[in-house]
């Protein structure tokens, strides 16, 4: 087992990555395992979040027409995952394997860049854009430096925090759109850990139709 030689830095870190196969699944989770036995608790969003699928499939059940339960269930995964990426955690690893980088993940570095947090990226993959180069406006957002070995990503985290990273971004400099959201995403977050509702997709979905959801269901026939 590795030596949690990192504990001084033990700040909590946002596992951002392409989540839609179970090989991409897997590499993430070996991503925050590695963290966490070198002493980095993380949050990986199909591990501690909610995984859009299951919880649909509750709501639909429970009567919602099919668009309007996919509308307010992005808008609770929105709000989370923000609340994540501004208040729970203080670093991001970004994970950029894929024939593409992953959309979500691109907009969760992003806002860890905007918001001065230290930020790693994860790239072993030989299939890049430009003559064996990555996007530069994806790899300027870690001055183009990117670590090929998901073991060496902690060492790497606690070189960037040590580093002349900016200040960040506080809760009372924030745009007010990004405080929204951080502010629905903190209620969720409350509500489902009081509740230890993860993974039990029946009451998350509970929590996800009383604070998103508007509008009339479906009256459900048996």
């Amino acid at each position: 087992m590795m030596e949690q030689v990192f504990n001084s830095w033990s700040c909590r870190v946002y596992c951002a990555g392409p989540l839609f196969n179970q090989p991409e699944r897997d590499e993430m989770t070996l991503i925050a395992d590695n963290l966490n036995r070198a002493g980095f608790p993380v949050y990986l969003p199909h591990r501690d979040g909610m995984e859009f699928r299951l919880v649909h499939h509750v709501l639909t059940g429970k009567g919602w027409p099919a668009a309007d339960a996919a509308r307010f269930l992005h808008e609770a995964i929105f709000a989370l995952d923000i609340y994540q990426l501004v208040v729970e955690c203080e670093a991001v690893v970004w994970n950029l394997n894929g024939r593409v980088p992953d959309e979500g993940a691109v907009a969760e570095a992003a806002i860890a860049w905007t918001l001065g947090k230290p930020l790693v990226a994860f790239h072993a993959d030989a299939r890049t854009l430009i003559s064996g180069r990555l996007n530069p406006m994806l790899v300027g957002l870690v001055e183009f430096e990117t670590v090929s070995e998901i073991e060496a990503i902690p060492a790497k985290i606690v070189a960037t925090i040590q580093g002349d990273c900016d200040s960040p971004v506080t809760k009372n400099r924030l745009p007010r759109r990004i405080e929204t959201a951080v502010e629905a995403g903190r209620t969720l977050w409350i509500a489902m850990k009081e509740q230890q509702t993860h993974p039990d997709d029946e009451a998350i979905a509970e929590i996800v139709e009383r604070l998103f959801a508007d509008g009339p269901r479906l009256n459900v026939t048996s």
